[in-house]
């Protein structure tokens, strides 16, 4: 199988260029990267970038998401810049949870808040290869923000399609004022991204949603990162990451990410973290394929979630993100939307604000630790994917009610005092 952990680097084909090419997943049919616009192979399966030459620890220089150029298909992108994000400590949550160590990577750190910026700032930069000029997404919120930010420094159209109703209004600003245009859609975010991808198919725009196997080249630099800050830390790696799951395509991306170090020599295989995915019990498509062992997930039509980011029915990178999920010996659960508040409330006690999706993380770590999955003795990183101010109605809802007082300093001192 193509994507398993320890499969053999390639050989460049005729097609690559300059040693880079498009491969099925399934078929292992292999295409030229920048002849023609292609999202999926011609059986109609999910494509991944393929390298001849996968990269070492010591080919990455500089910071940001272009420090590992050696990983990506260009030397430079379209940039803001991203990456470099912080790998905070959480020491009474780590107490709280009970494991050996617990770090929180906050993605929410990026230019427009969230880590799609990764997955743009190659993206966009292949659309320019390509020649093409109007971008397209379908989003729950952090997609469209970041193409419309990443097209706009880019001086292309950006089209993005959103759930009417279903997006949080912090995610809304972004777009329009990066001068996006916005349609909401009568229907959730899985009808949306049928109306775009047929879109892209008639060639009317081109695609960067994660079907979009450029994109998610970016976003494995998330796994890179972790590694190496870990290991600059711990001197190790950790035993485990987890994160949020709405279209699979972190959980794919950082896969992919350390299958090639393993190709290189740099990873062994037993040095993998588990890949452990949290979704919302209102939208577990990708728990379902895990505890039933499916190769790919069946279609949620309806889901619903507080975590608007992965109230996702129909996560299309599921067959890359499942073999990743089980090679790295990890497992997937559902937490509800009360897990998640909780989960959200105890990190900003930390002072690491976070939408509610990125606090999936978190309440699955607890869930599988009281359960007994994950050990006492594990080293965690617990990926947190968007910023607090993205959804700033939830936020306030998680938060402490403001307290009324008179205009005066005894009144604050006598309410103080109660």
């Amino acid at each position: 199988m193509s994507l398993e952990l320890t499969a053999p680097a390639q050989e460049a084909p005729d097609v690559a260029d300059d040693g880079v090419w498009l491969e099925c997943i399934e078929t292992g049919e292999q295409y030229a990267p920048f002849d023609e616009i292609r999202y999926t192979s011609d059986a109609g399966a999910l494509l991944e970038v393929r390298y001849a030459d996968p990269p070492t620890f010591d080919d990455f220089e500089g910071r940001g998401v272009w420090r590992y150029r050696a990983a990506l298909p260009f030397e430079e992108g379209v940039s803001l810049p991203e990456g470099d994000t912080p790998l905070h400590e959480a020491p009474r949550l780590e107490d709280d949870v009970g494991v050996e160590t617990l770090r929180i990577k906050h993605e929410g750190m990026n230019p427009t808040g969230s880590f799609k910026d990764r997955g743009m700032t190659v993206g966009v930069r292949v659309a320019k290869e390509l020649g093409v000029n109007r971008l397209a997404c379908a989003s729950t919120g952090n997609t469209s923000a970041a193409l419309a930010a990443y097209g706009a420094r880019g001086g292309m159209e950006t089209l993005v399609l959103l759930p009417s109703g279903k997006v949080a209004a912090g995610k809304i600003a972004q777009a329009a004022l990066h001068d996006a245009r916005i349609l909401e859609v009568d229907g959730n975010f899985d009808s949306c991204l049928d109306i775009v991808q047929d879109l892209a198919e008639r060639g009317e725009v081109y695609l960067l949603n994660s079907l979009n196997p450029f994109r998610l080249e970016g976003q494995k630099t998330i796994g890179l990162e972790i590694l190496e800050q870990f290991r600059g830390d711990y001197g190790d790696f950790p035993d485990r990451i987890v994160l949020p799951v709405g279209n699979a395509g972190n959980t794919a991306a950082l896969y992919k990410a350390f299958r090639e170090l393993v190709q290189s020599g740099s990873l062994d295989p037993s040095e993998v973290p588990k890949l452990t995915g949290v979704q919302a019990e209102g939208a577990a498509p990708m728990v379902e394929a895990v505890e039933n062992g499916w190769d790919d997930t069946e279609r949620w039509d309806e889901v619903e979630t507080r975590a608007t980011a992965i109230r996702i029915g129909n996560p299309v990178n599921a067959p890359k993100a499942l073999p990743g999920i089980r090679e790295t010996d990890g497992t997937a659960v559902a937490v509800s939307d009360e897990e998640i508040t909780t989960a959200q409330r105890d990190l900003a006690r930390e002072g690491i604000g976070v939408e509610p999706a990125s606090a999936a993380s978190v309440a699955g770590l607890r869930k599988l630790r009281n359960a007994g999955t994950v050990g006492g003795d594990e080293e965690v990183v617990c990926l947190t994917t968007g910023h607090l101010l993205k959804d700033p109605d939830a936020a306030f809802e998680a938060g402490a009610e403001p307290e009324p007082v008179a205009n005066s300093t005894d009144a604050v001192l006598d309410l103080l005092a109660e």
